[in-house]
């Protein structure tokens, strides 16, 4: 014979029945899709829109830190490589960003 659960841990009435905790499984949680937070939304943007990827002093210019740039590498959004380039006569080592697949599919598609 199953007796309902009067009390929860709230002390309100519960919606199950104490045979029901013996027969039936824990629900699993489902994992749903999140759209990127704002900030990192706009330097994905920004890498998509640019085809052969943005500089590191690019994205800092437009708002990014250095600590997002690294979680959406991190997070496999985007990838960095390191290029020389000659500027003013002088040979530097920038970084440059490129979004990847994964960064693309996180992004809202326009309508």
């Amino acid at each position: 014979m199953a007796r309902d659960v009067k009390s929860g841990a709230l002390g309100g009435t519960a919606w199950y029945s104490a045979s029901d905790l013996a027969t039936r499984p824990m629900p699993i949680p489902r994992r749903t899709r999140r759209s990127p937070k704002p900030d990192r939304r706009r330097a994905l943007e920004l890498l998509a829109s640019c085809g052969d990827g943005c500089t590191e002093a690019i994205l800092l210019a437009h708002g990014s830190t250095a600590e997002q740039m690294v979680e959406l590498i991190r997070a496999g959004f985007a990838t960095a490589t390191a290029e020389r380039v000659v500027a003013g006569g002088r040979t530097i080592e920038v970084a440059r960003m490129r979004i990847t697949e994964a960064g693309r599919r996180v992004l809202p598609q326009s309508s």
